[in-house]
C-alpha cells in the first residue's frame, strides 16, 4: 500500500513530464510491429506478397531505420523534447499518410522505414531519453510510468483494429492515425510549456556512470559490457517482433482465428503492467545492474510453450510470460544505459542501443519469413529462439557483476 501511495504521489507531482512520456510511448504504437502486423494480411493481399516477401520488405525498411537512428538519436542531447518530440510526431503522421496512399509494392520499404524510424525508433527514443534525463533517483519509476503508454497501445489497439477493419477500409484507418498524431502534437506542446533544455537539466542534475564519470558514446562502444548486452537487446526485439509480425500466420498454423489469438494479448498487457511497476520499484531500490541477467528467463519458457501450444491456453500463458519479460525490457535496459554510462551523453549512447534494437526487429521478421518459405515451420523456430534467449541471459552474468562492483566503488 505504501508503494502504491508513493507511486500516486510521484505521478501527481510530475504529471506534465510523465504525461509526455506516456503519450509519446503510446504514439510509438503506430510504428511498432504489433500494430503494423495487424494489417499484414491486407498488405500482403493488396500487393501480392508472400510471407517471405513481406518479411524481407519489413527487414529492409526497419534495417534502414536502424542505421539512421545511430545518427539521429543524438539529437536528443541538443534539442528540447517539446521541439524534437513534436517534430517526430508530425513526421509519424506523414508516415501514416504514406501508408494510406502508397500505390505500389516497390515503395513499401520506404513506407516501413518511415513508420519504424519515426514510431518505434525516434518516438520511443525521445520518451525514454527524457525520462532518463529528467529523473535521477526516481528514474525506474519514471520509466515504468512512461511505459504505460506502450501497454495502453498493446492492450487496446489489436482488438480495436481487428474490429474496425470489418467496418472501415484499412487504408482509411491509416488516415485517421495521421490525424490523431497531429492532434497529439498540440497536447505535447501544452504539456511541456515549462520544459528546460536537455543541457540545462544535465548541468543542474548530473548523474555519472561507472568509475564516477560521464561516458561518451565512443567510450561506451569500446567497453565490453555494451557488447555483452547486445544479444539481449537484439534477441528480445528480433524474435519478440517475429512473433507479433507473423501473428496471423501463427494463428493459421495453430488452427485458431486471428481474433481468438489477439483476444489473449490483453493478458500479456496486464502482466506487462504489473511487471513494469515491479521493475520500476526494484530499480530504484536494488539497481538495474543486479536485475539485468534474470529478466530474459520468462522468454525462454514462453517460446517453448509457443512451440508446444496444442490449445490457445498454452499460448495465453506464453503471452503472460512475454509480458513479464517485457516489463524488464521497457525499464531495465533504459535504466542501465544511464546507470552504466551516466546521463550527460545519454541521447547519443542510447541511440546506438536503440539502433541495435531496431536492427534486431528488422532481422527477426525477415529471417523468420525466409525460414517459413523454405519449409522450417514457425513452431519449430520458437525452440531456436528460446535457446538464443537462454544464451543472452547467461552472457550477462559476469559483465553485470563487474559493473555492479564498479558502481558500488564509485558511490
Amino acid at each position: 500500500m505504501t508503494a502504491q501511495i508513493g507511486y500516486i504521489k510521484f505521478i501527481r507531482e510530475n504529471l506534465p513530464f510523465l504525461g509526455t512520456g506516456v503519450l509519446l510511448s503510446f504514439l510509438s504504437s503506430f510504428g511498432q510491429t504489433f500494430f503494423i502486423s495487424i494489417f499484414g494480411g491486407e498488405i500482403r493481399a493488396a500487393y501480392g506478397l508472400s510471407n517471405g516477401d513481406w518479411g524481407l520488405i519489413y527487414m529492409i525498411g526497419t534495417g534502414a531505420s536502424a542505421v539512421v537512428m545511430v545518427f539521429a538519436g543524438g539529437l536528443a542531447d541538443h534539442f528540447r523534447v517539446r521541439t524534437l518530440g513534436i517534430a517526430v510526431v508530425l513526421m509519424l503522421a506523414s508516415a501514416s499518410l504514406f501508408m494510406a496512399f502508397n500505390p505500389v509494392a516497390a515503395l513499401l520499404p520506404f513506407v516501413i522505414f518511415a513508420l519504424r524510424f519515426t514510431g518505434q525508433g525516434m518516438t520511443t527514443h525521445v520518451a525514454t531519453v527524457a525520462m532518463s534525463r529528467w529523473f535521477v533517483a526516481t528514474r525506474g519509476r519514471a520509466l515504468a510510468v512512461a511505459a504505460f503508454g506502450f501497454m495502453i497501445g498493446e492492450a487496446t489497439l489489436p482488438l480495436t483494429m481487428v474490429w474496425l477493419k470489418t467496418l472501415v477500409d484499412w487504408r482509411t484507418l491509416w488516415i485517421y492515425f495521421a490525424g490523431f498524431c497531429v492532434l497529439a502534437s498540440f497536447v505535447l506542446y501544452r504539456l511541456l510549456r515549462l520544459e528546460r533544455t536537455p543541457q540545462a537539466m544535465a548541468e543542474t542534475e548530473p548523474a555519472t556512470g561507472m568509475g564516477g564519470r560521464h561516458w561518451t558514446r565512443a567510450d561506451a562502444l569500446r567497453h565490453p559490457l555494451f557488447w555483452a548486452m547486445v544479444p539481449a537487446v537484439m534477441s528480445f526485439s528480433g524474435f519478440g517482433t517475429a512473433f507479433w509480425f507473423h501473428q496471423v500466420h501463427f494463428a493459421e498454423i495453430k488452427g485458431w482465428t486471428h481474433l481468438a489469438l489477439v483476444s489473449v494479448f490483453p493478458l500479456g498487457t496486464l502482466a506487462l503492467s504489473l511487471s513494469t511497476i515491479g521493475y520500476g520499484w526494484a530499480i530504484d531500490r536494488i539497481g538495474a545492474t543486479r536485475l539485468l541477467p534474470v529478466y530474459l528467463i520468462p522468454l525462454v519458457i514462453a517460446f517453448i510453450l509457443n512451440w508446444y501450444a496444442p490449445s490457445l491456453v498454452w499460448t495465453a500463458i506464453a503471452v503472460i510470460l512475454m509480458g513479464i519479460a517485457g516489463g524488464g525490457q521497457s525499464t531495465l535496459l533504459n535504466a542501465c544505459w544511464a546507470e552504466f554510462y551516466g546521463t550527460k551523453h545519454i541521447g547519443a549512447i542510447k541511440s546506438a542501443a536503440a539502433a541495435l534494437m531496431v536492427l534486431g526487429s528488422a532481422i527477426g521478421p525477415g529471417l523468420s519469413g525466409w525460414l517459413i518459405d523454405i519449409g522450417i515451420g514457425f513452431e519449430i523456430q520458437q525452440l531456436g529462439y528460446a535457446a538464443v534467449f537462454a544464451f543472452a541471459a547467461l552472457l550477462l552474468i559476469i559483465p553485470t557483476r563487474k559493473a555492479w562492483l564498479s558502481l558500488s566503488a564509485a558511490s
